[in-house]
């Protein structure tokens, strides 16, 4: 039988979310990125076989190990998409695929990992875009594709598949692709994200979101902490 082992790549806690900071502090920062990482291994564990969280930040591997995943340490310095192929590469001796997940989509729901898995029984890739063209899930074989994270990475992932001719699927979901880079994504997670550690975080935390008819559809300000 078939396994397939879930990639979470994690940066250090220091850097998290740096494009937040005007609306939260450093500290309110990494507490985002734990609470999100609670959100998505939680999802992940009652669905693949096996949860798998890289970094080179020995406080993140200590503190995924404590919520339930096996922690990789980031071998030498290298970027996402090296760091990523490191953890497929100690994948591949024990799973057939690996379905790599930021650690940034808290709206992840188990029936969203159960179809994604699903629809990898009739094609050898699964992609998830994300807002803007990034990809939010990629579900693919361990052996024959790089990864191509980054700018516009939804097409460049469809471009490997096609170079290796490997078919692929799209898994096209509101929740999947909402990733959290912007005060309005924190917004987007306050309204949709009943029952995530994620927005319980954001509402003990202070933070309002109301409707806006400016640029930005959500406005999110600071009220009361909880």
């Amino acid at each position: 039988m078939s396994k397939t082992f879930a990639v979470i790549p994690v940066s250090r806690f220091t850097d998290a979310k740096t494009r937040l900071s005007p609306t939260l502090t450093a500290l309110e920062r990494e507490n985002l990125l734990k609470s999100m990482l609670k959100d998505v291994i939680n999802v992940l564990d009652n669905v693949v076989n096996k949860v798998v969280v890289i970094s080179s930040d020995k406080d993140v591997l200590t503190f995924v190990k404590e919520i339930g995943a096996l922690p990789i340490e980031e071998e030498g310095t290298t970027d996402l998409n090296g760091a990523l192929m490191q953890a497929i590469k100690w994948c591949s001796q024990s799973c057939d695929k690996v379905l790599v997940v930021p650690s940034d989509v808290p709206l992840i729901r188990k029936s969203h990992v159960e179809e994604i898995l699903k629809m990898g029984e009739n094609f050898g890739m699964v992609i998830a875009p994300a807002k803007g063209g990034g990809t939010n899930a990629l579900l693919c074989p361990t052996s024959k594709i790089e990864m191509k994270f980054g700018e516009c990475s939804f097409f460049e992932h469809i471009k490997e598949a096609e170079s290796n001719n490997i078919s692929y699927g799209i898994y096209d979901s509101f929740y999947m692709s909402l990733d959290v880079n912007t005060a309005e994504d924190l917004g987007e997670i306050m309204i949709h994200g009943s029952g995530t550690e994620t927005k319980s975080f954001l509402k003990r935390s202070g933070l309002n979101v109301r409707s806006n008819h400016g640029s930005e559809r959500l406005h999110v300000n600071r009220g009361k902490k909880t």
